[in-house]
This record gives C-alpha cells, sequence and structure tokens, in this order.
C-alpha cells in the first residue's frame, strides 16, 4: 500500500488522482443506445452503468464482489454531552455487528455484500476536540492507513459506512471547515438528543472552530482536528478505491463528511463515489448539494452503518441487470425508431 508518512505525502496522493476511463463508459452509452427501450427510458439506473464502466475502467462493469465495510471509532467529544449514549455503546455494537445482530447484517446480506466491520482503538478515544486536535498527525495517519488497507484492489464496488457515539459532532465540525457556516447550519440530532443537547452541540462545535481557526484552512490538517479514527478511515478508504479503480458508495452524512476533503483538495477528487441516500440527519442534505451530487435514494434513514448504502445496492444491481441483460433491437427483432 502507500505509506504515508507525514500529511504532506497524503495530501500528494490525494491531488494526483488517476481518472476514469472515458472510453469505457462512452461503450457503455453506445450499447444502451441500441437496447429495446427509448433512449434515456432507465434515467439513472443508465447513467450507474456508465459510472460503473468508467471507474471500474471496463466497458463491461460486474457486480460479483461487493464488500461493505463498516469502520468504528471513539470521540473524547462526548466528555461535552453531545450525544444521549455513553462511548461503550459503539464497541456494544460492534460486538452486535459481530453476531449479526444489526441492521447492516440483514441489509448487507439482502444485497450480496460481503459485511466487514474495522474497530480502531476503541479503548482509546479521540482527544475532545473542544479542547485539543482530535488527533495527533500519526494517530490520524494510521488510521486512514487502517482505511486504505481495507480496500481490496479486486472488489467490484464498496460501501464505506460508520459506527462511532459523537461522530455525527465530529462530522459536523469537518463540514463546517470544509464549507463553511457555523455548527447551526451543520448539526443535527444525531442518536436523538433534545432541544438542549442540540443547542449544546452547536456551541461546543463553534467553540472549536473558533478555538482551531488557523489549522482548518487545509482540509487534511481539517480532518485530524476535528475528525474521528472512523472518518479518517473512510477518507484512507475512499482513496484506496480510486487507486484501485474500485467505485464507492457513500453511506450517509457522516461517511459523506468524511470522504469530502477528497471533493476539496482536488477537482473530481470523489467523482468515483456516490452518495447512496440522503440522511434525515440535518446537514446532509446541504453537504451533498456541496458536492455536486443527488442521493440515489431518499427514505428518511438516519442510522449509519453503511445502512443506507446497502439498500442502494440492489439499485446497482438492477442497474447492470438490464444493461447486460437486455437485448438490442437488433438482436429482438424490434424495429428501432426511425
Amino acid at each position: 500500500m502507500t505509506n504515508f508518512t507525514t500529511l504532506d505525502d497524503l495530501a500528494a496522493a490525494c491531488t494526483t488522482l488517476p481518472p476514469g476511463d472515458a472510453t469505457a463508459e462512452a461503450a457503455v452509452r453506445q450499447r444502451q443506445a441500441h437496447l429495446t427501450k427509448p433512449p434515456g427510458s432507465l434515467g439513472e439506473l443508465e447513467n450507474l452503468v456508465a459510472w460503473l464502466a468508467r471507474w471500474q475502467r471496463r466497458e463491461w462493469p460486474t457486480l460479483e464482489r461487493v464488500e461493505v465495510l463498516v469502520f468504528a471509532g471513539n470521540h473524547g467529544i462526548t466528555a461535552q454531552g453531545v450525544s444521549p449514549y455513553p462511548s461503550e455503546v459503539t464497541a456494544q455494537m460492534v460486538a452486535n455487528f459481530s453476531h449479526g445482530g444489526a441492521a447492516i447484517n440483514q441489509l448487507a446480506r439482502n444485497a450480496g455484500a460481503t459485511l466487514t466491520v474495522i474497530p480502531l482503538d476503541l479503548d482509546h478515544p479521540t482527544q475532545d476536540f473542544s479542547v485539543a486536535p482530535a488527533m495527533t498527525e500519526a494517530e490520524f495517519l494510521a488510521a486512514v492507513a487502517t482505511g486504505f488497507a481495507a480496500v481490496s484492489p479486486e472488489a467490484d464496488l464498496i460501501a464505506l459506512g460508520e459506527m462511532g457515539i459523537g461522530n455525527t459532532t465530529a462530522a459536523a465540525a469537518l463540514a463546517s471547515a470544509l464549507f463553511g457556516g457555523t455548527g447551526e447550519r451543520w448539526a443535527g440530532r444525531g442518536t436523538g438528543i433534545d432541544d438542549a443537547g442540540l443547542a449544546r452541540k452547536q456551541r461546543v462545535i463553534d467553540a472549536a472552530l473558533a478555538r482551531h481557526a488557523a489549522a482548518l484552512a487545509e482540509p487534511l490538517r481539517a480532518a485530524m482536528t476535528l475528525g474521528g479514527r472512523e472518518l479518517a478511515a473512510i477518507l484512507g478508504a475512499a482513496l484506496a478505491a480510486r487507486l484501485h479503480g474500485v467505485p464507492v458508495l457513500l453511506d450517509g452524512f457522516v461517511s459523506t463528511a468524511a470522504a469530502a476533503a477528497l471533493a476539496v483538495l482536488a477537482t473530481g477528487g470523489l467523482d468515483h463515489a456516490r452518495v447512496a441516500h440522503c440522511s434525515a440527519e440535518a446537514g446532509h442534505r446541504a453537504l451533498v448539494a456541496a458536492l455536486g451530487q443527488t442521493p440515489l435514494i431518499d427514505l428518511g434513514m438516519r442510522l449509519g452503518e453503511a445502512s443506507g448504502a446497502a439498500v442502494a445496492i440492489p439499485i446497482v444491481r438492477g442497474a447492470l441487470a438490464c444493461h447486460t441483460g437486455m437485448a438490442t433491437f437488433a438482436e429482438a427483432g424490434v424495429r428501432n425508431k426511425a
């Protein structure tokens, strides 16, 4: 794998990204023009197949190996009362994943995807970023490297998700740093805080933005200062996927914020990733808009765990099935338009 020993090394990798294969995408669109349907009548399904081809870098994309990666981390910011749940719930939910008892277990199985859950040093939460940077440079780079290494070059598609009590606060703070605005713009209720808790969460974010203002102009330093280990791992996984030619489905608000640094660092840096669903968490819709994307589905979900991304996988499978299985007008003996 790529060895990131400094933030500068990582920044260099994030700003020298390989392009997709325009020839492969064009081949898909050419075939679609001859399939037994009016042009464009499958809407976004047609674009999904073209996207797969471009970023798998082959004219006939496949979905034989689909993987769901869920990264888990703990956050010192929970000391500020930003979540109604204690930090130990993160490890308890990781155990639930391992026993097959969570929503993502069912959804990944339904989608025909392999689920891998990767806890990141749960016994050592990040620092409370309202008083100190969340991670040292070494800690941040180690988490990025974990995410990078989790991506198999042989995968055809990966879905990225997370688990971590307090991580919607980290995601909101990071979105503020990357795209501007205050805690009020980006912070939501997460796992269900009340009005007083939401106001406290917003104040904590604003205080952190002010405290660390000098560090936030650089996207990676902002991610190190305000993020979490699981967010850093998602960034590393999204980077690895780009380098390996693996398209990505991003889950909700936290996953999108975690990967967003790629889009800020390089034009088209997240073109190989699609936002799978629009989370009900406040701020996600604005974040998706800032990235110039349209979510594939909008079902009012806000669970995390890559659950929304897993729900979207069968849609991508359906898109590819139509592309590869439909007959052309010539094959079916159906007259095309004049």
